[in-house]
């Protein structure tokens, strides 16, 4: 089950080993889904929809609502991954981050490295 606050987002991440299934229960939310080749598909949601994201797709989910959003996550394995992009550019060698990202090392290294991390206002 995940809950997200009004305007909240749930960060870019992936599943490397298996699809998600979604059954939203309550409030409306936006997900966006990147598959190979950079296409990119943006959806609204709202209670009694059901999502899917494919094994490797990234996406993120924003609370578009005014109320909490919370939906239930679904995965057919007995072992739960995710990897988030703010985790995988952490692990990054520093010359390739940059090179890549053309982004400043403080800049890079100030994103949060896990889900609890928070991002500074």
């Amino acid at each position: 089950m995940v809950t997200i606050k009004p305007g909240g987002i749930r960060e870019m991440h992936w599943h490397p080993t298996v699809s998600e299934w979604q059954y939203w229960i309550k409030g409306k939310g936006r997900m966006t889904v990147v598959t190979t080749g950079a296409k990119a598909r943006t959806m609204d949601f709202h209670p009694n929809d059901v999502g899917y994201v494919p094994t490797m797709a990234g996406h993120c989910i924003e609370n578009t609502g005014t109320e909490d959003l919370v939906f239930l996550e679904m995965f057919k394995t007995p072992l739960y991954s995710d990897v988030s992009l703010n985790q995988w550019i952490a692990r990054m060698p520093d010359k390739m981050a940059e090179a890549h990202l053309k982004t400043p090392m403080q800049t890079i290294r100030s994103a949060p490295q896990s889900r609890f991390d928070v991002l500074p206002k």
